[in-house]
C-alpha cells in the first residue's frame, strides 16, 4: 500500500462527503495516531472508548472528533451506539477496530483461564459486536473500510502466547468472513455484480511502538516493530486505495 500523501489526500475532494469513521479502542496510543491521521485527511471520527475523560481529552485535541463512551463487549450498549453514530454523523464508512490486549503464561499448561476470558473479550467479542453492528454502513459506503491489527504470532505462535495468539487467529478469521461477505454482495454477486467498493482489511505488525516505549527504553532499537503514526498513515490510505485490491487482504506492516 503506498503512503504517498497526494493519494491520502484525494480520499476527500470537494465532489465526495467527507468520509465518518469510528475508531475503537481510540485513547491508546495506537488509536490517538488513527484519530489524527484520519483527522488529517479530514474525516469525521466517532472516537469510542470505556474511558469518557481521556475521550474528551481526545475530542478537545481534534476538530471533528466525537466521543463515545461504549462497553464494546456488551451487544446492546454497541446496538445503542451504532445508532447514537449514525444519528450524528450519518452512514458510516469506515470501522477500525483497536480495541485488544495481551496476556501470556508458561507454556500451555500455564495459560490461564481467566486470561482467556479477557482476551476473547476485548478482542473478539468486541470485534464481533461493532462489525456486526455497523456491517450494513460498511457494505453501501461508496468507500466502507473495516480494519483490524493483528500479529504476527497469529501465524507462528509460541507455546506462551498460544492463548493471545489463537484469538488473534479467530480475529483474522472474522475479518476474512467479513470480507468475503462484502465480496458476495458487491464484485461476486451471483446475478448482479457491480464494482467492489468495501474492504475489510487484516494489518499484521510484530508489535506497535509509541514515543513513551521509546522514552522508557532508549537504549532499546525495536527491530521489527510498528510506530503508531505508521498505523495511522496505513489507515488513512485505505480510503484512497481500490477496494478490490484490498478486500481480504492481510498486510504485515514493519
Amino acid at each position: 500500500m503506498t503512503n504517498d500523501h497526494d493519494d491520502v489526500a484525494s480520499a476527500n475532494t470537494p465532489s465526495t462527503k467527507p468520509l465518518n469513521v469510528v475508531v475503537a479502542g481510540s485513547t491508546s496510543a495506537a488509536g490517538q495516531a488513527v484519530v489524527g491521521s484520519l483527522v488529517a485527511l479530514g474525516a469525521r471520527v466517532a472516537a469510542v472508548d470505556l474511558d469518557a475523560a481521556r475521550l474528551e481529552t481526545l475530542a478537545r485535541s481534534h476538530d471533528g472528533v466525537v466521543p463515545f463512551t461504549c462497553n464494546l463487549a456488551d451487544k446492546a450498549s454497541v446496538q445503542d451506539l451504532a445508532e447514537s453514530v449514525r444519528a450524528e454523523f450519518g452512514r458510516v464508512d469506515g470501522l477500525i477496530h483497536l480495541v485488544g490486549g495481551w496476556r501470556g503464561g508458561e507454556g500451555i499448561e500455564g495459560q490461564n483461564d481467566d486470561d482467556w476470558d479477557i482476551l476473547h473479550t476485548s478482542i473478539m467479542t468486541t470485534l464481533r459486536n461493532t462489525s456486526r453492528a455497523f456491517y450494513s454502513d460498511l457494505e453501501t459506503s461508496p468507500r466502507g473500510r473495516l480494519a483490524i491489527v493483528s500479529a504476527t504470532a497469529a501465524a507462528k505462535p509460541t507455546a506462551s502466547g498460544a492463548s493471545y495468539a489463537a484469538i488473534k487467529a479467530a480475529a483474522e478469521a472474522w475479518v476474512l468472513g467479513v470480507a468475503e461477505g462484502f465480496q458476495a454482495a458487491q464484485s461476486g454477486h451471483k446475478t448482479e455484480p457491480k464494482e467492489q467498493t468495501s474492504a475489510a482489511v487484516v494489518f499484521v505488525v510484530k508489535a506497535l511502538l509509541d514515543d513513551a516505549m521509546r522514552a522508557a527504553a532508549p537504549q532499546r532499537k525495536f527491530p521489527g516493530y510498528t510506530h503508531v503514526n505508521e498505523l495511522g498513515d496505513h489507515v488513512s490510505a485505505l480510503f484512497a486505495a481500490p477496494a478490490s485490491h484490498l478486500n481480504g487482504a492481510r498486510q504485515h506492516l514493519g
